[in-house]
């Protein structure tokens, strides 16, 4: 006999997002330019002050197992950044440090949810949320919102979604995939809800270094007394440092909730790389001149696509108000015939997208939003005018 995939693995889907980069890198493989903007990967080096930091643990010895929730000094240095940045006071026995934030969000899901509790997650999501959700045996409950408000849940439509079986709320802010940031006031109205039925929130925080114009982050925690005791932050360096390769994630939380989750990773993984813990130490503490310099170099991106977008008649798109993602409409093109295809949903106008002009994005289906693409401008400048061109040209081509 054949040994048979698990049920829970059955119906498990794969990440769209990577899905996508590696049917570009096949096309690539085939000798064909290809203009990647699939991935939510900064195309920034490493700052090497981060790097000399990894090289210097190599050589200092700090190659073997460490604690599995992380070095004490990296917890601590997380503790200090979030009390510094947002005034809220963590112990470092509050921290879990793990292999990403996708981790993260795992320890997470098994640690606090049982068979058949529910959590509620905004759509357009992230491509993994649901997907690990439903791993551990809970139940994903989608709350569509609208372009036309700017993809932002309310905290009526939040409290109409609540049945008994709701267990918590996971809210990312600044948004993947549509870059949406939720001012103080939209927060603290959903914050009230949380409080009022007794829930617990997951946020997701990643992007809180990347916001443009006169938009503000607001960490969820600092909104109200005792939302700190019923929220589970999470974040890393992936996307404010660009070491998406280290690996390097945290969550903050309730005491007892992260000796559980370190108790979970140890069992799981033991503790993230040693190696890559001292390049995150090295990203916290030392100087953060490079962020600044990112984050202008995003927000000149973030202002030529939305300038493109605007352009390209028969596109549309919402504010790109953090994170390096925009999620544009395509709802004008489908029914119909580009480049002699007829693109009847958002997978085939990506696909077709890619197969014609060589330019990877991720259909807005797999982010819970028909009708949609993603595309990451964490690319260069070149890159970005060029994809346009060809985006343009394409759906022109009918």
């Amino acid at each position: 006999m054949t040994i048979a995939i698990s049920k829970i693995l059955q119906g498990l889907e794969p990440s769209a997002t990577l899905a996508m980069s590696a049917k570009a890198k096949e096309l690539k493989s085939q000798g064909k330019t290809v203009y990647d903007l699939s991935v939510g990967e900064p195309d920034f080096v490493t700052p090497q002050h981060i790097c000399d930091a990894g090289t210097n643990a190599m050589k200092a010895g700090f190659t073997k197992y460490t604690i599995a929730s992380g070095i004490p000094e990296l917890k601590k240095a997380i503790a200090e950044k979030y009390k510094t940045d947002y005034g809220l006071e963590y112990n470092p026995s509050q921290v879990v440090v793990s292999n990403g934030a996708k981790h993260s969000l795992h320890n997470i899901f098994f640690t606090t949810l049982d068979p058949n509790d529910e959590v509620i997650v905004p759509a357009p999501y992230w491509v993994t949320y649901a997907e690990q959700i439903k791993l551990s045996g809970a139940i994903p409950v989608i709350i569509p919102t609208e372009e036309s408000q700017n993809f932002k849940m309310t905290a009526a439509r939040f409290e109409r979604a609540i049945t008994p079986k709701t267990k918590m709320l996971l809210l990312c802010n600044p948004s993947n995939p549509t870059g949406t940031v939720y001012n103080s006031k939209e927060l603290s109205e959903i914050a009230d809800v949380v409080l009022k039925k007794n829930l617990f929130v997951i946020a997701d925080e990643i992007y809180d270094k990347l916001v443009y114009g006169n938009n503000r982050f607001v960490s969820f925690p600092t909104l109200s007394a005792g939302l700190q005791e019923r929220t589970i932050v999470v974040n890393g360096v992936s996307k404010t440092y660009a070491m998406t390769g280290w690996r390097v994630g945290w969550t903050l939380s309730p005491e007892k909730i992260a000796k559980k989750m370190g108790e979970l990773q140890s069992q799981e993984t033991s503790n993230p790389s040693s190696i890559s813990q001292h390049a995150a130490l090295a990203a916290l503490t030392g100087p953060q001149n490079c962020v600044a310099e990112m984050l202008a170099a995003f927000t000149e991106r973030r202002n030529y696509v939305a300038k493109r977008i605007a352009g390209i008649n028969g596109l549309t798109c919402s504010e790109m108000g953090g994170a390096f993602y925009v999620f544009f409409n395509i709802k004008n093109y489908l029914g119909k015939t580009l480049g002699g295809v007829r693109i009847d949903n958002s997978e085939q106008f990506c696909l077709e997208l890619l197969t014609q002009k060589q330019v990877a994005t991720v259909m807005g289906s797999a982010f819970g939003c028909e009708g949609y693409v993603r595309v990451s401008f964490a690319a260069g400048l070149d890159i970005l005018k060029e994809s346009f061109d060809r985006i343009a040209e394409f759906v022109n081509s009918q």
